[in-house]
């Protein structure tokens, strides 16, 4: 999953360089934490969150078959 945020982050932001992405998995589910350049954090979240939410959509379609509900949060 991290992979695939990274991925999605980096071709969205202007400084795909600084975009860090980590897993924290907690007892009962997975937080993927997205952390990016505060200039491209625009970029990321969208009109209204609607890139945000589409990324979140992608990342639960992905982790439909993993034990744990895997959660996104834009830092």
């Amino acid at each position: 999953m991290v992979e695939l945020v990274k991925y999605i982050a980096q071709a969205l932001v202007e400084k795909p360089e600084a975009v860090d992405v980590r897993e924290v998995e907690n007892e009962d589910s997975v937080v993927i934490e997205l952390r990016v350049d505060p200039d491209d954090m625009g970029k990321v979240i969208g009109k209204q969150g609607r890139i945000a939410k589409a990324i979140r959509t992608v990342v639960k379609a992905a982790s439909v078959k993993s034990e744990k509900p895997v959660f996104v949060e834009i830092i």
